[in-house]
């Protein structure tokens, strides 16, 4: 391949002194994204990557795979309140997903249709809470790449709007009051009351009265020295009592309060859970006689689920009601407690190597009463059931060949049925396998492997294969073997799907998550460049057949390992990532994310993060992969500095002859964009991908290159183990 002809990027030559450190930064200057020489040179780089995707042999028919693979129609479970069901719905075509209520006798309507809205798709609906009585709805829309999300309430019987828009109300929570005449919900402080330039959170949890101005509302909780909590709001049943956690960030600890609603203009409220002090998450939620229900990793980094009064605010205090399994993560649990039943239950999720278990328990004693059965080896997630109290648990189940579909579980008949799913056009035969490799300090790393079901008789096929592998490794976020369009269509077409569940992640619990943040990063990224490096010496792929592929913190990880190890991959994909991470703090919501990565405010820390930091450890002269990073134009997580300043580094200092290219994507955001953009990134991904591994949707069963077809063992035995590079 003929080296490519970059835009011109102006080196400067900014050099800081933090704690002694001295610090480059070249590109500083991309980072102002209105600087007319930024918009400029970005353009050109737009004018670049469409003559490279011109020439990609085969997009068209990435294109056409991937439209085929993508799920559409019902794909989670619905919130039952009153007498009405509320469930969203994706049709086929349709950029934006619809929120649907049906009633007793089982008629569906639209209640809200983003696309009637806004016939451009970029109005996606972000959330919606029903009251308890399901007459009204709380719905939040929000425009991709604006900040900011309004809330309105309508009235469900006729679909008209009672009140709102509240503004300031992104990323919240909300909680009825019963009889849905008020609720408890947290938006932000207006900017002109903030400092300016000043990102952080800023929130206050508010109480709001149908129809009163949302100006009148009255701040219940939260004050200035609390500037980057998020909040989560919870009721007991008979609207008395208030739960609010409170969590700095991502951290993996939060704070716990109870209020007292006799006055629920002023609430008292005290302190239940000094999460500091316990060094650990609690997630409460209200038993029907007012004790409190503890979803902890308190003492138990795999999860327990505890009982106890309002008042027990010593752990001693709280009686254990399901204990902690250290093999298998505790996920979710729901109460049934509807009059029908013979006794209250509990429902219980829990993640045994990678896919799902769900246990049915007294929830009295805590005493395990059954195994529910699932449709396969796959994913249980959102379980949810009617309020105030149900006899039916709901919850979404996928595998790596399912797209998303909604069961129930019957707590009085004991029956578990299919209810609703999501369609693909086609879904591929997949063989997916968890194994397990030996990290380079000895560490067994999980991977999931996906391989062409036709092509692995007896675990075996001619040829390496080229090799789509996938990580994320951050905020305690764990990897499953979940139904993923991009997934789909490598191995539709010939390829070998891997995802490795780094540290960092939260495959293995808490623990898992603390040995990958913070001082302990490094060790996601070599988990990482440790898995291709086995995948090759087991024979899966080689180096010129491998790519990886990251989003968000996931693009930090492969960012940083082919940074580290060029030689281990043909090409890289990020995908929104985080690439500075001694300016992250500064960038979209970077500066909440201290807990996991660490600040460079700090001496100790600062130091951290220049040990692994993508774009100061890019070194000249170096023969990197092919590399694609794409990002939208307004990103409000991330930031768009990360991209620009990553791609003219590695252009700048590559030696060798593989694009490094950028994928800038106008009326997009970092996630949630409207499905034929993120379809249309999907198949460039792809794309991508396939052109310097040598897949082709086109020649599915070869593609192995030279006349190499020897045979290689594509899922070695659980427990085989090759040590890390």
């Amino acid at each position: 391949m003929a080296r490519l002809f970059y835009p011109a990027a102006y080196r400067g030559d900014v050099v800081e002194e933090l704690f002694g450190f001295p610090v480059s930064d070249p590109y500083r200057w991309l980072e102002n994204g209105d600087d007319p020489r930024v918009r400029e040179w970005a353009e050109a780089q737009d004018r670049l990557f469409r003559t490279c995707r011109a020439g990609w042999r085969e997009r068209r028919s990435w294109a056409a795979l991937v439209e085929q693979v993508s799920s559409y129609g019902v794909s989670e479970p619905p919130m039952a309140r009153g007498p009405f069901l509320f469930l969203t719905e994706w049709p086929r075509g349709d950029e934006q997903r619809r929120l649907l209520v049906v009633d007793a006798e089982g008629n569906r309507r639209v209640l809200v249709d983003p696309v009637r809205i806004d016939p451009s798709g970029h109005t996606g609906l972000h959330a919606w809470w029903p009251s308890r009585e399901g007459e009204r709805v709380a719905v939040q829309t929000e425009v991709a790449e604006r900040p900011g999300s309004d809330i309105v309430v309508l009235d469900v019987r006729t679909g008209e709007t009672v009140d709102g828009p509240l503004p300031r109300a992104r990323n919240t929570s909300l909680a009825w009051l019963p009889g849905g005449d008020a609720f408890y919900y947290v938006s932000r402080v207006p900017d002109e009351d903030l400092a300016p330039g000043d990102t952080r959170l800023h929130r206050r949890v508010r109480l709001h009265r149908i129809g009163t101005p949302g100006e009148r509302d009255t701040v219940v909780f939260g004050g200035e020295d609390a500037p980057d909590h998020y909040y989560g709001l919870t009721i007991s049943a008979d609207g008395r009592f208030m739960a609010v956690t409170a969590t700095a960030g991502p951290a993996p600890r939060n704070d716990v309060y109870v209020g007292d609603l006799t006055d629920p203009e002023a609430p008292r409220f005290a302190e239940f859970v000094d999460g500091e002090a316990l060094g650990a998450r609690v997630l409460p939620r209200f038993l029907p006689d007012g004790d409190l229900l503890l979803v902890t990793d308190y003492r138990a980094p795999c999860g327990r689920v505890c009982v106890a009064g309002r008042n027990d605010t010593d752990p001693a205090a709280w009686r254990e009601l399901v204990p902690e399994d250290p093999e298998a993560p505790l996920d979710e649990c729901v109460v049934l407690d509807g009059p029908a039943l013979a006794r209250p239950l509990l429902l219980v999720a829990r993640a045994r190597h990678g896919t799902s278990t769900l246990t049915l328990h007294d929830l009295g004693t805590g005493r395990p009463l059954t195994d529910l059965p699932l449709p396969g080896a796959g994913v249980v997630s959102s379980l949810r059931t009617a309020l105030p109290h149900g006899r039916r648990a709901w919850f979404g189940y996928c595998d790596a060949t399912t797209p998303p579909a909604v069961y129930h579980y019957d707590g009085v008949t004991g029956t578990i049925e299919h209810e609703a799913g999501a369609r693909a056009g086609r879904t591929p035969e997949i063989r997916s396998r968890a194994v397990r490799y030996r990290a380079g300090d000895g560490t067994e790393i999980p991977l999931f492997l996906f391989t062409p079901a036709a092509s692995t008789p007896a675990g075996e096929h001619a040829g390496p294969r080229p090799t789509l592998l996938y990580g994320y490794g951050s905020f305690g976020m764990p990897m499953r073997p979940w139904f993923f369009p991009v997934a789909a269509a490598w191995v539709a077409a010939g390829g070998v799907y891997a995802v490795a569940c780094v540290r960092g992640g939260g495959e293995e619990g808490q623990r898992w998550h603390d040995a990958g943040r913070g001082p302990h990063k490094h060790r996601a990224i070599s988990d990482f460049n440790d898995a291709a490096a086995w995948l090759t010496s087991s024979g899966v792929t080689t180096p010129d057949r491998l790519a990886s592929y990251g989003q968000s913190a996931g693009g930090l990880l492969v960012t940083a390992a082919a940074v580290e190890r060029p030689d281990l991959y043909a090409a890289v994909v990020a995908e929104g990532p985080l690439c500075d991470m001694v300016r992250y703090e500064r960038f979209g919501l970077g500066g909440t994310w201290t807990e996991e990565f660490g600040t460079a405010s700090d001496p100790g820390q600062l130091e951290w993060l220049l040990g692994y930091s993508p774009y100061h450890h890019v070194t000249p002269g170096t023969s990197y992969p092919a590399f694609l990073l794409t990002g939208a134009m307004t990103d409000l997580q991330t930031g768009e500095a990360h991209v620009t300043k990553m791609c003219a580094a590695l252009q700048h200092a590559t030696g060798g002859d593989r694009p490094i290219l950028m994928r800038r994507d106008p009326g997009t955001a970092h996630a949630a964009s409207p499905a034929s953009k993120e379809r249309a990134l999907t198949a460039d991904i792809l794309a991508f991908a396939a052109e310097h591994t040598g897949l082709s949707p086109g020649r599915r069963g070869d593609t192995s290159r030279s006349g190499d077809r020897r045979p290689v063992l594509v899922n070695p035995p659980e427990g085989t183990y090759v040590s890390g590079a």
